[in-house]
């Protein structure tokens, strides 16, 4: 994302001009977007035209629309973003007030107009905008007969190929059909890594399996890559780490990044920064359940109480389409950097550690002390009342 122009007043309402460069850039646009803002963007209008004659007939425009959001919405498998609003500003193809989509291109600058920025939107703006903080790692999470090929960028789990082969069982005295169906899958799952891996990008490709899935598979890769002479490969073969997993399914990633020796090789990325900081949160509720609150509520009395060490919260939170709820989230956000100099982590509901987040309200906290259990508390206050 490449941030062309901030016009940001004291009262924090203003404008930004943004160009999504890459597909991840969507979904950042997404999250910044809310109902009620204020989107000027190159887009195609249907406009009919009635010739001399009287003959009726239509034509596809391109021209610059400013619409009122009424609605959004993502299409995370294709990346995909379409805004639908009221136009603002009537031109001679669209009259004031009428509805439009604008699918949001690649490559073409928009303008996002708010009449409050707050700190979590501009934070996002930041790190969508940080050219440090792109997808470098891959993962292959595989089982016989089955492989999902996964990208995992900062903000978000992105599933690239599904590789699916019946094999069938070894008979005895013949493997050849076994082997025979083991090697077509080999190949698809070499094939869907050279086409959906950039190596120049990805640092590191992680290959998981229950079993001997994955080593017999690597072996048959290198195999190929010198028999075909593909120096891609070859010159790439540092970057591959075998892991154990439970099984093919993407679930298991969370399983794979939270493994000490996949964290100590991913220690920059994001991603492995928030399957870290939910096993910690685990590991407290489990040992000492006084320092490891959860849901809203809970989580406000202990920022009151300046006891945050680390906030884990959930982006999909900040997409609230009530203001007053989603205030309330930013103000907790704010509280715990301002006050409490507390670690803030904010977790993409697209990864699956953000997806395990919102299992629990999508908002947790690991305190620097303990504090009674609340709900025990406000009963105590209660029965004292009677």
């Amino acid at each position: 994302m490449k941030l062309l122009q901030k016009d940001i007043e004291k009262d924090n309402a203003g404008q930004v001009t943004l160009m999504p460069e890459e597909a991840e850039d969507m979904w950042h646009t997404y999250n910044l977007l809310q109902v009620g803002d204020s989107l000027r963007a190159s887009t195609i209008r249907k406009v009919q035209t009635e010739s001399p004659t009287g003959s009726v007939g239509s034509s596809r425009v391109r021209t610059t629309l400013t619409l009122s959001v009424t609605t959004i919405d993502f299409d995370s498998q294709a990346c995909q973003l379409r805004v639908k609003g009221t136009n603002l500003e009537e031109n001679q193809y669209v009259k004031m007030g009428a509805y439009h989509t604008i699918e949001l291109e690649l490559n073409r600058k928009f303008t996002l107009a708010k009449k409050s920025w707050d700190s979590v939107v501009l934070d996002r703006i930041e790190q969508a905008c940080d050219a440090t903080q792109k997808a470098d790692v891959a993962a292959v999470v595989m089982q016989e007969g089955l492989a999902n090929l996964v990208l995992v960028t900062p903000a978000m789990t992105l599933l690239r190929a599904k590789v699916e082969v019946t094999i069938p069982r070894k008979r005895r005295g013949s493997c050849t059909q076994h082997e025979k169906a083991l090697e077509r899958f080999y190949e698809a799952v070499m094939q869907a890594i050279l086409r959906h891996i950039n190596f120049d990008v990805v640092k590191c490709i992680l290959v998981a399996s229950p079993g001997f899935v994955k080593d017999q598979f690597i072996t048959y890769l290198f195999k190929e890559a010198v028999r075909q002479d593909n120096k891609i490969l070859l010159e790439n073969r540092p970057k591959f780490m075998l892991v154990h997993s439970s099984s093919g399914h993407k679930y298991s990633l969370k399983e794979i990044l939270s493994d000490p020796t996949v964290t100590s090789r991913l220690s920059d990325t994001k991603a492995a920064g928030e399957v870290k900081a939910l096993e910690d949160f685990y590991k407290m509720l489990q040992h000492e359940p006084d320092r490891a609150f959860y849901g809203l509520a809970h989580v406000e009395k202990a920022a009151d109480a300046l006891a945050i060490d680390t906030l884990l919260i959930s982006d999909k939170l900040f997409r609230h389409q009530d203001v007053t709820t989603r205030n309330r989230y930013v103000r907790l956000v704010d509280s715990v950097r301002d006050n409490g100099g507390g670690n803030v982590r904010i977790f993409s509901s697209l990864h699956v550690s953000g997806e395990q987040l919102t299992q629990l309200c999508g908002v947790a906290a690991i305190l620097r002390f303990p504090i009674a259990d609340l709900s025990e508390a406000e009963d105590d206050s209660s029965s004292d009342d009677d």
